[in-house]
């Protein structure tokens, strides 16, 4: 998994004061995105344990309210094994069992923007041969990764229907989503801030 760079202090990417990964690789290949830097996965630097250590060493200040995750896009199949080891140690370091649904707010939340729907995501099933359900191993590591979130900004950005007034996303057919709400209701529920 690669990184183009690390923001220590966002305003814009999500409630609060933020840490920003802005990850390399992006299948979407939205037309008008504002990061087509971002689309090669091999650009950019190996996030690697040093990297985590930077990370980590910027979350851990107590005015920072979380990590946004974004891109490029972290769903992006190179980034499936390192997002989710990543998701995994903030909750492990931050917040309550991310093997659970979270009641209660996290002490450092996790935002992540994809180009994927949360229906994609979800949807992503298929049946074998006797008529058995199983998910992909890509969609399911995705549900693994976004269930370890708070907010998901789902869906690629639509030029034609860009809207610069719009609170963390660019296009009106992207959504902000409670992650943990949505999934202890079964259906979606937009994040309110």
């Amino acid at each position: 998994m690669n990184y183009l760079k690390i923001d220590k202090e966002d305003l814009c990417n999500g409630e609060g004061l933020r840490v920003v990964l802005w990850l390399s690789g992006c299948s979407h290949k939205c037309k008008g995105c504002q990061n087509p830097q971002t689309w090669d996965a091999n650009s950019g630097i190996l996030f690697d344990e040093s990297a985590k250590k930077e990370l980590f060493r910027e979350l851990d200040k107590d005015y920072i309210s979380g990590l946004t995750l974004t891109g490029g896009d972290p769903l992006f199949e190179s980034n499936l094994d390192g997002m989710l080891d990543l998701v995994a140690d903030v909750n492990k370091r931050y917040n309550t069992s991310s093997d659970e649904i979270r009641l209660s707010k996290p002490e450092k939340s996790i935002w992540l923007y994809t180009g994927y729907t949360l229906e994609d995501i979800a949807g992503g099933r298929a049946y074998d041969k006797n008529g058995a359900f199983f998910m992909f191993e890509d969609d399911r590591k995705r549900y693994q990764i976004i269930s370890s979130c708070d907010v998901l900004i789902d869906g690629r950005f639509i030029d034609t229907q860009r809207d610069m007034t719009l609170k963390w996303r660019g296009s009106k057919n992207q959504r902000v989503i409670d992650i943990q709400k949505s999934l202890q209701k079964g259906e979606v529920v937009l994040w309110e801030d």
